[in-house]
This record gives C-alpha cells, structure tokens and sequence, in this order.
C-alpha cells in the first residue's frame, strides 16, 4: 500500500510542477510558434500516457495485492488487451510524429526570397558569410581552406569576389525579413542553435545543411553549438543581435569582402605579418580556446600576455618571450602554465606561420607592440586592427557602422542630444572606455566598451591624431 501511496504522489506531484513552474520557455524570436505548439503537443500526449501506466500500477497494487488464501490467475494471453494497446499506442505515436513532420517540412522549405547567409563551425568558433551586391554567394570548399582564406572560398569564383566575411563569433541579421541559414563544418560534428529563434540544426563535415527563419524581435541572442565536439565545445557560443535593416546594411557595409581581404594579405610589412597571424590563429581554432580581451578561457589569454611572467604547473616560472611563445605552439605540454588543463594539441607550423602568429600575440600587449617598433601611431594601427576598430570606423571618410577617423582629431562633432563637444584627448578616451556617454548623432548605439591600458589608449589616439590632414575638411562624426 506504500508503493501505490508514493505513485499516486509522484503523479500529483508531476502534474503540478509543470502547471505551476515557473520555468517556462521564452517567446519565440521568429515564426517558429509551430515548434513551441508540436512540442506541447508531445509533452500532452506523453503526460497522459504518464498518468495513465502510473495510475494502472497504482490501481494494480491495491486491487491485486498479497492476501491471504488468494492465489493469482495465470492468462498466457489477452488479444482485447493486446489490440487496445496497438490501438491506443499507435495513435499516441501518430499524434507526437504527425505535427512534427508537418513542422519539419516546412522548417527545411524556403521562400524565394529569403536572404542567404553561411555559418562555417571550426573548433571551437564560428564564422559567417553573406552575399555581395550581386545577391549569391561564390563556390566554397575545404580544398581552397588556407591562412589567407580560412573560409575556403574558391578564389577563381567571380561569385565569390563580393562576398562579404564576418570573422569573429558575432553575427547579425536584419529583422522581419526571411533569412536562409547554409550550415558547414570544417573539422566535426557541429550543431547550431539559437534557443529563442527556435532555430537548430546538426552541421556534417562534408555536407550543407540548411533552415530558415524570420526573425521577428529585435535584440541579442545567444548561439550555441548543440553538438558535443571536444574538449571547448562548452566554449563554443556566440551572440546573434537582430536589427532594422537599415542598421544591418549599414553594419554589413563596413565588413570587409572575400576581394579586400586577399588585397590585404599581400601587402607588405608588420601589419601584414600580424594579419597573417590573426588569420592564423583564426584558421587554427586558436581563439576559441584564447581571448584577446582578457576574459576568462579554456587556454590563457593572449591580451596583455606578451613580456609578462606565467607561473607554470610545477611550481616554476617563465617569462613569456618569442622562445616560450614558440616552443608553447609546437609543444604546448612541454611548459604546462598553472591553472589550466593540458588539452592544447602540437601545431606544425612553419617558421614564417610561427613569426607571423608571434607577432600577432605581441601585438596584443604593450611590451610586445614596443619590441616591433614603430612610433605610437603605428602602435595604436596595430591595436585597431587586433582589436577590430577599423571593421566599423573607416580610415578614409567613407560611410560606416561608426564615425570615419579621417580628420575627426580637433573637429567639433554634434552628439545625439543636439549639444556639440570638440573630439579632443578626453573626449576619445571616454569615447573608447564608454561608447554610450556622448552618442554622436546618426549613428546607432552598437559599440561595445573596451578597456585598454592607458598606454594602448595613447596609442590609438596618437593614431586617430595621424589621421588629421591639414586640407582635411571639417566632419561632424566621433567613435562610438
């Protein structure tokens, strides 16, 4: 009688909790409602079935019960029961496949006008891919995947020359209007999910799958890989914001083309050899595992990393130089750094890849920037592009997600509440520390804060300064 007493509880108790929970989920960001409406019909179908087996056994054990000179009756068999079972199971079965199928087919037929956009998983990033001006995105294959063209592009695709490259794990996509999502892997078994749109799919090496979805609220949401794929897979994540389409052509605007980034790995100098090794640590997974911002990660992070002491696993320490740097790339278990798991594997590059990715770590600290040499506007150049600034803020006057720098430095500009403020030294340091304080007017409040030591922020004024021709004609504009 104790077990059916604690059955019964479990069943009340079940049927409670999910009545007044208040975990629930989230409104859908898209039109997948329909998901959300098959998944609820399954969670019924299967809750009655719950209650139902439940509540026989607790019928079972009261009824048919030990007593006393009361033997049980053996039947061999019961074709009644049998059939109700078949019966009643298979329309459980058609009531949980039906609506899905339904959904599925309509979640896998797109509409002719849907906007194409790739993602590209790699362990443990991801990468994204749009159309040019000409609406179609070129040939792409893991034979043409190289340092310079990570994405594997076929560069021989007149397709392909426009097609504009998001590297970096956020991505964006205008609101209410279909888009339609290419999914490719470089390396595993991916899957990417973004919970509130309802939208997910595996991603097979080897193979293109595809859905798509209208996103319908604007906003940041998160995107996850759902697939395990090794050891960072729980680092795998990046962020989808959905915008007006006028903020998202502006933003894709200023996202260089697969045609510019060819361009600039053939120019010469330090900065092409600190490109070259962003791309390198790109193409290699190296960030998924390392920040450039100082957080937290599955390996240490490369900002500020460059010239400092790391205290290793067994007690010693070391300096942080071209040698360790090296030595940590082709043997990373030879110097384990305290603190962190060594799950890092061997890397065979060849000693211009090692320069080209040692460069790219010096470049992220102030030690290491010092050591290249170059006065502070060709450090502060070298920081804007470690960090990014220059994929909104042109260096030439033409339109972006920000304001251009060209012949900001000593200009007034006119700020979102109509007052005006000259962009002196104070004014781009707030600017870069706080990007919301003073909103310069035109220009959306996308910017995230960034932290730069106040040596790095001497140097990238000292750049936006070098940037001030005497001819140059006076703009309204300031960095976000």
């Amino acid at each position: 009688m104790a077990i059916a007493i604690i059955l019964a509880l479990i069943v009340v108790a079940s049927v409670l909790f999910h009545l007044l929970a208040p975990w629930h989920l989230t409104p859908a960001a898209s039109n997948w409602g329909s998901i959300d409406t098959t998944l609820f019909i399954t969670l019924v179908i299967t809750g009655v079935f719950f209650v139902a087996i439940v509540g026989f056994m607790v019928v079972a054990i009261i009824r048919f019960r030990h007593r006393e000179g009361r033997r049980a009756r053996y039947e061999p068999e019961s074709r009644r029961l049998e059939w109700w079972l078949i019966v009643v199971t298979s329309l459980g079965i058609v009531g949980m496949l039906a609506p899905g199928l339904v959904v599925y087919s309509d979640f896998v037929r797109v509409p002719k006008d849907a906007y194409p956009l790739e993602v590209v998983a790699q362990q443990w990033q991801w990468a994204f891919r749009f159309p040019g001006a000409d609406g179609q995105l070129g040939r792409a294959d893991v034979k043409w995947v190289d340092g310079v063209n990570p994405l594997g592009l076929d560069p021989d695709d007149p397709l392909g020359q426009d097609d504009v490259l998001v590297r970096g794990n956020e991505l964006r996509v205008p609101q209410d209007r279909p888009v339609k999502v290419l999914l490719r892997s470089k390396d595993v078994l991916h899957n990417f999910y973004i919970p509130q749109i309802r939208g997910k799919m595996d991603m097979v090496p080897g193979m293109v799958s595809h859905f798509w979805f209208t996103p319908t609220v604007a906003g940041q949401y998160e995107i996850l890989c759902a697939e395990f794929c090794g050891v960072g897979h729980f680092n795998m994540r990046g962020v989808m914001r959905v915008e007006p389409a006028p903020a998202f052509e502006q933003w894709l605007a200023a996202q260089p083309t697969f045609a510019q980034t060819l361009a600039a790995a053939s120019k010469p100098g330090v900065g092409s050899l600190v490109e070259t090794g962003r791309r390198l640590s790109e193409t290699h997974g190296c960030l998924a595992c390392h920040s450039l911002d100082g957080s937290a990660s599955l390996g240490p992070g490369w900002k500020d990393l460059y010239g400092r002491e790391e205290k290793l696993a067994d007690g010693s320490s070391a300096k942080v130089d071209e040698a360790y740097l090296k030595e940590s790339i082709l043997d990373p278990r030879a110097r384990l750094v305290q603190g962190y798991p060594p799950v890092m594997v061997p890397y065979t590059f060849s000693q211009d890849e090692l320069a080209a990715l040692v460069a790219f770590i010096q470049s992220l600290s102030a030690a290491g920037q010092a050591q290249q040499g170059g006065g502070a506007a060709e450090q502060g150049e070298r920081l804007a592009q470690s960090l990014g600034c220059l994929a909104c803020h042109s260096l030439d006057g033409s339109q972006g997600v920000g304001p251009s720098w060209q012949g900001l430095y000593g200009h007034r500009v006119t700020l979102a509440d109509g007052s005006q403020v000259e962009a002196d030294d104070a004014y781009l340091k707030e600017s870069v520390r706080a990007p919301a304080a003073k909103l310069v007017q035109g220009y959306a409040p996308v910017m995230p804060a960034f932290n730069p030591s106040d040596q790095e922020l001497d140097a990238l004024i000292a750049f936006i300064k070098s940037r001030v021709k005497p001819d140059a004609e006076t703009r309204e504009q300031a960095p976000q």
